[in-house]
């Protein structure tokens, strides 16, 4: 997977496909997946040596970002996120999951639904719902989508889709979820004051006596203490209110 300038992650994947010769150390012929990032991290500076310079000629960002993510038969799954710079961090147990591109939307909902131990279709609905949530909030983003689900050990894709507009799934999911987030809004209880009705035990959002942070007033300036009201009278014998 691939965000950032288009022409230049498209850069690095055609440096990938071309060399796949018998004599080239390639994505194809390594032992380990370790192998495999090493390998996209350098087509990833072949591009930047090339390219960053007169991009930056132009105001323009040498910006790409990747998942790299699979298995190789002898060793488990593995899961990277490679940056501009070809380097790259692997997926922990504390940290199960990457995403790149716009993620601010569909990230929370990841972040408290996923776990090292989800099920995979459960993880797939997550990253559905998440994709909605951003498809709903930026409209910079939209479909269709691709979902791929690999299963460990298959070695080879059992379960891909490309989802449109007509996918009977991601509809039901736009108008669940939708759904869902509105009756539990409804259902959390409305901020209780100091001064509000409250049924006995109920949180409150206010239970001590506190004041916003203020600036000093200026000099010029008074305070009416009685109505806690900033008058705005100019420091002069006059006494003139400002206009």
């Amino acid at each position: 997977m691939s965000a950032g300038n288009l022409a230049v992650t498209q850069a690095v994947r055609q440096i990938l496909c071309e060399r796949i010769g018998p004599t080239e150390t390639s994505v194809w012929n390594v032992k380990t997946m370790f192998h495999a990032v090493r390998i996209l991290g350098e087509a990833i500076r072949e591009v930047h040596e090339r390219d960053a310079e007169s991009l930056k000629e132009f105001g323009i960002e040498f910006n790409a970002n990747f998942i790299l993510g699979g298995q190789i038969r002898g060793e488990g799954l593995r899961l990277f996120q490679v940056y501009s710079a070809g380097n790259f961090i692997e997926a922990t147990h504390e940290n199960p999951y990457f995403q790149i591109g716009e993620s601010k939307y569909g990230k929370p909902i990841i972040d408290r639904v996923v776990q090292p131990k989800t099920p995979l279709d459960e993880a797939a609905k997550a990253a559905l719902i998440s994709m909605d949530s951003t498809l709903r909030s930026n409209i910079s983003v939209g479909l269709p989508l691709d979902l791929l689900v690999y299963e460990a050990d298959s070695l080879r894709v059992t379960k891909f889709v490309q989802i449109d507009s007509s996918n009977q799934y991601m509809s039901m999911i736009r108008n669940t979820w939708g759904a869902r987030l509105k009756q539990v809004f409804t259902e959390i209880p409305d901020p209780t004051w100091r001064d509000s009705n409250a049924a006995p035990g109920a949180p409150r959002l206010e239970t001590d006596v506190s004041q916003p942070v203020r600036a000093p007033l200026p000099p010029y300036l008074t305070a009416d203490a009685g109505s806690g009201q900033v008058q705005l009278v100019a420091g002069s014998t006059s006494r003139r209110p400002l206009e």
